[in-house]
């Protein structure tokens, strides 16, 4: 395949998966679980990272983060900007470059574990930055919900209370689309290789 033609090719793509972020987490926004929407974005993030690496993660992570921004985190930013901000961005941005890392290290031993394992990361780091971003940023008004829910343990509340009930629907979903993401994977890359 020619240089130019793969970039072509590359930039399609994640044009592509872009707008699939932009759509699902769209769309996202009225699937709730609690207090939070459900997250459905991981999937593209995957894809991408696994198929153009860390700064296709990375950029679908942030493209995801702004989404989030722009439509669901008001109560956040209505508290703390700049710390909605980094914590929104960062987490959707580690999460794609997880995602990648994972995928990269693994791919060459076994494409479905690979995927999994990558998808799960994904899934792992972005609620992982979310509940530091909460701790780091936003401590006393964890502690007044917390209190609000009759939660004693603090940091039980917001491992499970705030995000368990996303993180449990979400996780199976994402595994379950892991065969899709791996048959698209297969295909995009031996489409690669004929060209």
């Amino acid at each position: 395949m020619s240089n130019s033609h793969e970039k072509i090719t590359t930039m399609t793509m994640m044009g592509i998966l872009t707008a699939i972020v932009i759509v699902l987490q769209s769309m996202a926004i009225g699937i709730r679980l609690g207090p939070f929407s459900i997250t459905l974005v991981l999937v593209p993030i995957v894809v991408g990272a696994a198929l153009y690496g860390w700064k296709a993660g990375a950029w679908l992570g942030f493209v995801f983060g702004v989404v989030v921004l722009i439509t669901d985190a008001a109560t956040f930013l209505a508290i703390n900007i700049p710390g909605t901000v980094i914590t929104v961005m960062l987490k959707g941005m580690l999460a794609g470059v997880a995602a990648a890392g994972v995928y990269k290290l693994l791919e060459k031993k076994n494409v479905w574990v690979a995927t999994v394992l990558a998808a799960l990361a994904c899934q792992l780091v972005n609620k992982a930055i979310f509940i530091l971003g909460c701790a780091v940023f936003f401590l006393d008004t964890v502690k007044t919900w917390a209190a609000g829910a009759g939660a004693e343990n603090l940091a039980v509340y917001m491992m499970f209370g705030m995000t368990g009930l996303n993180f449990v629907v979400e996780t199976p979903i994402n595994l379950i689309f892991s065969t899709v993401i791996v048959r698209v994977i297969d295909y995009a890359k031996k489409r690669k290789a004929k060209v």
